[in-house]
């Protein structure tokens, strides 16, 4: 592994990071501010060869805001909602959406840029980066599309017992939006970008690892959208949120991270029954191993299940239950299978292992290891758990059984723990006791057992994926979780409706009454009252 870090001179050129940004601007009220106080370091999790010796590469740093800079971007954002009269919540949704394709036009041109941050500071390859650039932007694309048919639906008049009425959606107010490291810039979007649409204000935080990646689209964000609509918090997040949720002007929490930090953060809130809450949390996504499984399918996609983007995914399988009369051809086929991947840095053609950018997180994936193995399983891969710096080799851990540390906590990252059994209540009993209820993957071909386990399973996890990994996509699929795993929806229609409430404009059907809705649909007196169609 210490073969693999390179020198400044062997990184390709148009991969090469050049000198480290000072990122020193912050967006509120429409106005990019220059900060003039303290600055967090951002190194990289890569490690460069130099005549000292291995050393992560100093990316840049960004602002260290306080309380005083939190505070006064959710005035601005408050401002700029102006309890649902300000002219982002009040604009005709027409317009709203010209204000978005605005921006994602901008983005795109910094895609380069940002491709090469989301290298540099989380280690994802340059296959991976460019995938989630792209998957954000089409993910834009497809909300403002579900948008235009969620209004086509509502662009008429209902009528009811004697009383006329129009029923649409109408925005919230104040959005906190939170994202994760993992997947920095996707995830973030996938809220930021409905709570937008459907109205709301934004006062957004980046998540500590994967900031800088953010600072190239800081004046797209300014340029395409009123003052105020969206505004940028850097720094602690103990030290900037709290006050933000401490004064009770925070109306929606979208935040993509732990469990025990949501619940840190939403009871700051004074007017709980004031706050909703987005959440995608914490996930042990297991694999079920059948007798009738097919021993190619099913390693090739638990490989990928595991271990894309080193496992590093909410929705990545996190534990493997393979049933005893086919444990030993899955555990040998599936360690020849890692030993396969190829290892290194993020540019390297068809690299699929990559540097972790947690700091201490190959310290805490070796404690796992140790913990199972001094509790009776061993690594069964070669090289596994082998670690340089930043690099984590997967480490296949075997047998595992309850009592072992990786058998319950979410290890996040490249260890594969594997569970034998004889009687399918194993698993099934793990998944109804788990704390968590994202997803579960079942390989097999008998078509009895995956009914049977498929009318189990729905009842205790939100997506069952047979024959195939645990993933979030396609994104008009429902992204959710049960227990302690999601809270609210993420589809490209759900997350709509998540940043929205219907709310509905009724009168008695009176000719007066018709002749007051008819002169405002008429004269387009209303934003709200309108039976505009929207191509």
């Amino acid at each position: 592994l210490e073969s693999l870090l390179p020198s400044e001179q062997d990184i390709p050129e148009s991969y090469r990071i050049g000198t480290p940004l000072a990122q020193q601007e912050y967006l509120v009220g429409g106005e990019l501010k220059t900060w003039r106080g303290p600055m967090q370091e951002v190194r990289s999790p890569i490690h460069l060869t130099t005549d000292h010796g291995p050393e992560p590469r100093l990316l840049g740093s960004y602002p260290l805001l306080t309380g005083a800079e939190a505070l006064e971007a959710l005035a601005a954002a408050v401002a700029a909602y102006d309890n649902g009269s300000g002219a982002w919540p009040a604009m005709p949704l027409e317009a709203r959406i010209a204000h978005m394709e605005e921006f994602t036009h901008a983005m795109v041109a910094q895609k380069p840029e940002v491709v090469r941050l989301l290298m540099w500071e989380i280690g994802k390859s340059s296959r991976d980066a460019e995938a989630e650039f792209d998957r954000t932007v089409d993910y834009i694309r497809d909300t403002i599309d579900a948008l235009k048919d969620l209004d086509r639906a509502s662009a008429r008049f209902t009528i009811e017992m004697g009383i006329i009425g129009q029923i649409r959606r109408a925005p919230l107010g104040v959005v906190l939006c939170m994202g994760p490291y993992n997947y920095p810039l996707n995830e973030t979007y996938t809220t930021l970008i409905p709570a937008l649409l459907m109205g709301n204000t934004v006062v957004f935080k980046p998540p500590r690892i994967g900031v800088l990646l953010h600072q190239p689209l800081l004046q797209a964000f300014r340029d395409a959208f009123p003052p105020g609509v969206v505004n940028t918090v850097y720094g602690d997040g103990q030290t900037v949120i709290g006050p933000m949720m401490a004064s009770g002007s925070i109306n929606v929490l979208a935040f993509i991270g732990t469990s025990r930090v949501a619940n840190h953060i939403r009871r700051q809130h004074p007017r709980l029954n004031r706050l909703r809450c987005v959440l995608g949390l914490e996930a042990k996504n297991p694999a079920i191993i059948t007798p009738s499984a097919d021993m190619e399918t099913a390693v090739r996609e638990c490989v990928l299940g595991t271990l894309s983007f080193n496992g590093q995914r909410c929705t990545a399988l996190k534990i493997l239950f393979v049933h005893s009369s086919v444990y030993e051809d899955f555990l040998t086929r599936f360690s020849n299978a890692i030993t396969q991947l190829k290892h290194g840095m993020p540019w390297e053609p068809d690299v699929f292992l990559t540097p972790l950018p947690e700091p201490n997180k190959t310290d805490y994936l070796a404690g796992l290891v140790q913990d199972a193995e001094e509790r009776g399983a061993h690594v069964v891969n070669q090289g596994g758990g082998a670690i340089c710096h930043t690099f984590f080799f997967p480490a296949v851990v075997a047998p595992v059984a309850p009592g072992m540390r990786v058998y319950q906590e979410e290890q996040f990252g490249p260890v594969i723990p594997v569970v034998p059994y004889d009687d399918i209540t194993t698993p099934l009993h793990y998944v109804a006791e788990s704390n968590y209820g994202q997803q579960v993957s079942l390989f097999g071909h008998d078509t009895d057992d995956i009914a049977r386990l498929m009318d189990a399973l729905v009842n205790q996890v939100c997506r069952v994926n047979i024959n195939s990994q645990c993933q979030r996509g396609p994104d008009t699929f429902p992204f959710t979780g049960r227990k302690d795993s999601a809270e609210g929806t993420l589809s490209v229609s759900d997350t709509l409706r998540v940043f929205s409430i219907r709310t509905v404009v009724a009168t008695k059907g009176t000719k007066a009454n018709k002749d007051i809705l008819s002169a405002i649909v008429r004269d387009r007196k209303s934003a709200f009252l309108s039976t505009d169609f929207i191509l």
